[in-house]
């Protein structure tokens, strides 16, 4: 079989078996390309052939090499999984050490402008700017991705409990609890909501639902209008602020890997880096030799 088919045929496994998304298989099927353009047959390629893959990505970031190598392994290992290749020669890809980054993150204050311009701007009960408020509670409020927020269903609101039904990376399904902030926001959008789409935050275009590129235009007008650089605010960036704001709020590190739906809690320990100062009081105010030797500082 053709190394093409091949790849389509690992493709449909990870779309079938493990519930990958759709961004996640066009990045996959361009990093396969992007190696076939190099090697030729992808199926039929040896350890050193692979590893002259270091020298013609020379070019790329660190991340965007470690990727690629990534999904080559997946590849192969699929390979030798279902028999189609007695050896995985995945073994001779470069494996480049990738630093992750720490996340943005908008204090406070930051926030609270934010929000208020928000809610200023919804007392006109326009069905804009109630949405964009709406959108704006639930991003900070509990801490969703912004697929997973523009492709919510109606129904994923529940009339009778403060949580919302999500799914997430991977197909996983959780609850998110919604503060009475973002409730009362949701019932104001239910009441001027237009249409009878099965979206929560619906759109003409063709996924039917608001799109994530739409909402980061939103929210980077929103941060013009109330004067904060547009370019520290993403829905990814009030995620991180979801996140960080409940750590230093004394948030237990396993509940906020749940609340956002974390696979691995290494993911989650990054958000660690900002509370430093928090652990430092804490230490010196709970740990039993805290009054009889000198505190940190």
């Amino acid at each position: 079989m053709a190394g093409e088919d091949l790849a389509e045929r690992f493709l449909a496994m990870l779309a079938a078996e493990r519930g990958a998304a759709a961004n996640t298989l066009a990045a996959y099927r361009r990093d396969l390309e992007s190696a076939r353009d190099v090697l030729g047959d992808l199926a039929s390629a040896d350890g050193e052939a692979l590893a002259g893959l270091g020298q013609a990505w020379s070019g790329l970031a660190a991340s965007s090499l470690a990727r690629k190598c990534s999904a080559l392994r997946q590849f192969y290992g699929f390979l030798v999984d279902e028999g189609l290749r007695g050896d995985d020669p995945s073994g001779s890809l470069p494996r480049p050490r990738t630093r992750r980054p720490l996340p943005r993150v908008l204090g406070r204050e930051d926030v609270e402008r934010f929000l208020t311009l928000a809610e200023e701007e919804a007392r006109s009960d326009r069905p804009e700017a109630v949405r964009l408020l709406t959108l704006l509670e639930l991003l900070y409020g509990s801490g969703l991705r912004a697929t997973e927020l523009v492709s919510l269903p109606a129904a994923a609101v529940p009339r009778d409990a403060p949580f919302l039904h999500v799914t997430g990376k991977g197909g996983q399904q959780r609850m998110v609890p919604v503060s009475g902030r973002a409730r009362m926001a949701l019932s104001r959008w239910l009441a001027v909501r237009r249409g009878s789409s099965k979206f929560l935050f619906p759109s003409t275009g063709a996924s039917g639902h608001l799109t994530r590129v739409r909402l980061f235009q939103l929210l980077r007008d929103l941060a013009v209008r109330a004067g904060i650089d547009p370019s520290r605010v993403s829905p990814h960036v009030l995620r991180h602020a979801f996140a960080t704001h409940l750590l230093e709020g004394g948030a237990d590190l396993r509940v906020l890997q749940m609340l956002l739906g974390h696979a691995d809690i290494a993911t989650t320990q990054i958000y660690t880096h900002v509370d430093s100062a928090r652990l430092v009081a804490l230490v010196n105010a709970r740990h039993p030799l805290a009054g009889n030797r000198t505190k940190l500082p």
